[in-house]
């Protein structure tokens, strides 16, 4: 279903640098339980994760493709990664590794309640890695889940930067790049990140709140939009999210105005299995 205010939006240049997990989702009679069997009822795999979510998100905003700066394991999976993100409709660089592609798995019961458990280490693209940096420079708006503080402060180079907390206090503290914003979500303990963490603090902290909304720093509390349809699972409701907010931003909209995009995003997003239906 298309979404009410993306029609409006003007062409635009957009990136995500970020990471890519290889996720099976299962909706499942159960959640498990200790000593109980539980089955699935119907099952997707698809490359997922904050990066990925958020650049498919974007590209059908936009209906272009977006860039997308990844790092991956030299592995089936892998492969498997680049070729559905491609089919997405994002313009793919990756940074092999010789490490495994992260694989995850994620459950959901009837009442939309999950569980995801993620093997293996987040593959994170640095500065050194040989890929075409420069075009960073060129973008309207840029978003990152995972990076180096090195190439953390090259995405700076982008008229609009966001981020997620799940970057890493580290990484935000070295690197001390003016974010535009930085979107995370405000029931995770690993996300709630204190701004006077950061030098210079971000101009808008946003904490999401799944179906009761959000908050926003500057601007206070936002609604939720409406469901499009009946709610499936939240997987990827807040990488949606943060994706529209960063292409309203991108497009020089207000705030309010992206939050609300990001929030036609996330609610579309939660009547999907999987993260793009």
């Amino acid at each position: 279903m298309p979404l009410s205010s993306a029609s409006a939006l003007p062409p635009l240049r957009m990136a995500v640098v970020g990471h890519v997990e290889w996720v099976e989702f299962l909706a499942v009679d159960q959640l498990p339980r200790p000593g109980a069997i539980g089955h699935a009822l119907r099952t997707l795999e698809e490359p997922a994760g904050g990066g990925a979510v958020v650049a498919v998100q974007m590209a059908r905003l936009l209906k272009q493709p977006v860039q997308f700066f990844t790092a991956l394991g030299r592995d089936a999976v892998g492969d498997a990664c680049v070729k559905r993100l491609e089919q997405l409709g994002l313009e793919v660089h990756v940074a092999w590794r010789e490490a495994p592609t992260r694989r995850g798995l994620s459950l959901v019961d009837d009442e939309g309640d999950r569980a995801i458990t993620v093997i293996g280490e987040r593959l994170t693209p640095t500065l050194a890695d040989p890929l075409p940096w420069a075009e960073l420079a060129d973008c309207d708006g840029l978003f990152v889940t995972a990076a180096d503080a090195p190439l953390f402060k090259a995405c700076r180079a982008a008229a609009v930067l966001a981020a997620t907390p799940r970057v890493r206090l580290p990484v935000l503290q070295e690197a001390e790049v003016a974010l535009d914003a930085l979107i995370g979500s405000g029931l995770d303990p690993g996300e709630r990140l204190d701004p006077a963490q950061l030098t210079p603090p971000p101009q808008t902290l946003i904490r999401t709140e799944g179906a009761a909304g959000g908050l926003s720093l500057p601007g206070g509390r936002y609604a939720p939009a409406p469901l499009p349809g009946p709610m499936v699972e939240s997987y990827g409701c807040g990488d949606s999210f943060a994706a529209g907010v960063v292409t309203g931003l991108a497009a020089r909209w207000s705030l309010a105005q992206s939050i609300a995009l990001g929030a036609q995003c996330g609610a579309a997003c939660a009547t999907r299995f999987g993260p793009y239906g």
